[in-house]
């Protein structure tokens, strides 16, 4: 029987659904006339309300480790190269994941489940690191925790898309990315200070007070899926059958594939921020110690995170008036200027906390811009039927990218310098903000 995809209106607003041969799929009509897929009465409703308390719990989890982690590793005797593998092998398994679960999510129409999963995932993840003595579980707890990010990532955001208009997708998202990031700011600021005061503790081996902090970022995971479960809900959305993941991969847009490669170029120079966690360490263990640096870093990190949230909802609310694009241009350009910063950093031995304050205030604008217009834009430039896929090739494309970012520039520093390594991340970076430029001109 021959299947295509039908479209509807309902309260003016246009909706698809799965047909196969003449007939209408009457099941998933009927859903959406009982109020499951109402019209958004809002930019701030329920379902943008509650993911982003379920990523500010999610964030307080796993950015506690992100802060941590620099830290544990020094302890545990292991280089820069180790962590530059672990977080870029984690990114490339999220950016998979997320090309399936968006192709998964659209072909069968379950969202939520799997956003679920997703979440559950994260604690599991921090429970292996926090046992870690060696490199092989901290890979497979940051893998684990990643697998589970990348599942939920794309099919989150087009839960939030599907409940909010085109013109406020902007703000919006600014929004969730603020709520987000107040997490990211909470739980390290939180494991900074549980960790200092741990130290006045007696432990078998300096990994003690690490691994406390990690035992109990366990917990706002947990609640992270719970607030998923009780508070978000996933707009109508019916399952497509037909879909097939390569032909619809080479259906997309021209102009979006050029978007993409834009972003995988800026993407392999775009770094974890991790290694800058770790280069805060480095610059200023010679005139504080390990542990004290390590708190500093950790500080310096959630610095980063105050400035993302403060500037999240405005970056958002100017871009939907403004322009996505041209915004998002400004914010590679930032990446670019952290980049050069910690290169020269490096290169001229800085010991300075209020430098390199002003690094990380920089790495926060352009992580701001980023994180909050990179999907807004990817939704300018697909079709509804395919969002989610392309939100999945966003990811893939970003994750990959990143693993060459991560693992190239932990392996120069340790191989060359770091000096070497975060020069290298700029000019990439700038190779794909000007990619960008082109693209858009096209």
């Amino acid at each position: 029987m021959a299947s295509h995809i039908g479209r509807f209106t309902y309260n003016g607003r246009l909706y698809s659904h799965h047909v196969l041969g003449e007939s209408v799929n009457q099941e998933n009509e009927s859903a959406v006339a009982e109020g499951e897929a109402p019209a958004p009465q809002g930019w701030l409703n329920r379902t943008v309300a509650g993911a982003g308390v379920t990523s500010a719990l999610g964030d307080f989890c796993y950015e506690t480790t992100t802060v941590i982690l620099p830290g544990f590793l020094a302890v545990l005797g292991l280089p820069a190269a180790v962590l530059g593998i672990i977080e870029g092998t984690a990114d490339a398994v999220a950016s998979f994941t997320k090309m399936v679960s968006g192709y998964i999510a659209d072909k069968l129409g379950h969202r939520k489940l799997l956003v679920l999963v997703g979440y559950g995932m994260t604690p599991l993840g921090q429970v292996f690191i926090a046992m870690a003595a060696s490199w092989p579980l901290l890979l497979l707890g940051r893998l684990v925790s990643w697998f589970g990010k990348g599942l939920r990532g794309p099919l989150r955001d087009a839960i939030v898309i599907q409940a909010i208009t085109p013109e406020t997708r902007g703000r919006a998202f600014g929004f969730h990315r603020a709520a987000d990031t107040i997490g990211a700011v909470i739980g390290p600021l939180l494991g900074v200070a549980l960790l200092g005061y741990a130290q006045g503790w007696h432990w078998a081996d300096a990994s003690g007070p690490f691994r406390l902090v990690l035992w109990l970022s366990v917990i706002p995971g947990v609640l992270a899926v719970l607030a998923f479960l009780t508070l978000v809900r996933d707009p109508h959305h019916s399952p497509n059958p037909a879909l097939r993941f390569f032909s619809t991969l080479r259906g997309l847009p021209a102009r979006f594939k050029r978007y993409l490669k834009a972003v995988g170029i800026f993407g392999i120079g775009d770094f974890s921020h991790s290694l800058l966690i770790l280069a805060a360490t480095a610059l200023l263990t010679p005139s504080m110690g390990v542990t004290h640096a390590a708190q500093v870093a950790g500080l310096l990190y959630v610095w980063r995170n105050v400035v993302q949230v403060a500037v999240s909802y405005p970056v958002g609310h100017f871009a939907d008036r403004a322009g996505h694009l041209p915004v998002l241009m400004a914010g590679y350009a930032l990446g670019v200027a952290t980049a050069m910063l910690i290169a020269v950093a490096f290169w001229l031995k800085v010991e300075s906390v209020t430098v390199l304050a002003f690094i990380f205030f920089v790495a926060g604008l352009y992580v701001a811009v980023q994180e909050a217009l990179e999907s807004t834009v990817t939704a300018e430039m697909v079709e509804e039927e395919t969002r989610m896929i392309s939100l999945g090739a966003l990811g893939t494309v970003n994750g990959v990218a990143k693993f060459v970012s991560s693992a190239t520039v932990g392996v120069v520093w340790t191989v060359v310098s770091p000096v070497a390594g975060f020069a290298l991340a700029a000019v990439l970076m700038a190779a794909g903000t000007w990619a960008l430029i082109r693209g858009s001109r096209a």
